[in-house]
């Protein structure tokens, strides 16, 4: 219970964040990475942006996966002058959670958001869990196209495929590839040497989560460049070091309950040592033995 508080109290102080102004955010800033041809990243530093940005910027204009925290939008605007002239034309929502949607409101007014059905209806309606209460966002987050399994667009010279992959991270989690430039974005579904969040509330589970990073995996290039939800840029060894970490801790954890091991008993034990370098990051070593023992039940 007392991990539990704590990982609220994160979440609940991220929501707080995002109600504030863009001059309270003074410190941070967004570090531009060129990941590939005309593909980049935007990684909040300095504090709590919200998730990693990609950027498409070329003839066409700017298409970007994910927006960050609402008071990021101005810093948003200002790290793509440094890219490439002119407005945000197309937005991709790797799904719902407001470090990722934040800015919707703020672009749309020139911008098309395109997103998962069940990201639009969770912003469209209020949420509980361990944000505490979301409320229903205004009509001008909401992604105005959305797709079920899929969806191709063609911008900059690039095939740019979002898919689906339900019931991991949440039930409405969309990984975007540029194929051309051999680039991927995962959301959520990947935090870089870190245990991950599941949102149960949203429709996550752990061992769901698993099965889509397996598939994802057997689907994307060996030499891709991988652009995580939250953490440094990775490639393939990187996710296939998350993906086992993901397998080897889902299963002690899995073993012990078999065996009749309370949660209490396990939390206190802990996790294998090889994987204590991953309690560093947003979500803790008790937290994540918390997410797989409620994923079981």
């Amino acid at each position: 219970m007392k991990n539990r508080t704590i990982l609220y109290i994160f979440l609940i102080t991220a929501f707080f964040i995002s109600q504030l102004h863009a001059d309270e955010l003074s410190d941070i800033e967004l570090e531009i990475t060129k990941v590939k041809n005309n593909i980049y990243m935007l990684e909040g530093v300095n504090g709590f942006a919200g998730g990693n940005i990609a950027v498409s910027a070329g003839e066409d204009g700017i298409l970007i996966v994910d927006d960050q925290l609402p008071p990021m939008s101005k810093i948003i605007e200002q790290a793509l002058s440094k890219i490439h002239p002119g407005s945000v034309r197309y937005i991709l929502n790797t799904h719902w959670h407001r470090d990722h949607t934040g800015g919707n409101a703020h672009f749309s007014d020139h911008a098309v958001v395109i997103a998962h059905t069940n990201v639009r209806k969770r912003l469209m309606e209020e949420q509980k869990g361990f944000f505490g209460v979301t409320p229903a966002q205004p009509k001008q987050v909401w992604p105005i196209i959305t797709f079920d399994q899929s969806i191709t667009i063609h911008f900059n010279d690039e095939t740019i495929k979002v898919l689906h992959y339900p019931n991991g991270h949440t039930d409405g989690d969309g990984i975007i590839i540029f194929v051309e430039s051999n680039v991927a974005h995962l959301g959520d579904l990947l935090f870089t040497d870190m245990f991950p969040f599941v949102d149960l509330d949203s429709g996550g589970n752990v061992f769901n989560f698993i099965e889509n990073i397996k598939e994802i995996m057997s689907i994307l290039p060996k030499d891709v460049k991988i652009i995580p939800g939250h953490g440094s840029l990775t490639d393939m060894d990187g996710l296939k070091k998350h993906y086992g970490m993901l397998v080897e801790t889902s299963n002690y954890v899995k073993n012990k309950v078999t065996q009749g091991v309370s949660l209490e008993k396990i939390k206190q034990e802990g996790l294998p040592k090889k994987w204590e370098s991953f309690g560093q990051g947003f979500i803790k070593e008790k937290n994540w033995i918390t997410f797989i023992y409620q994923s079981l039940q």
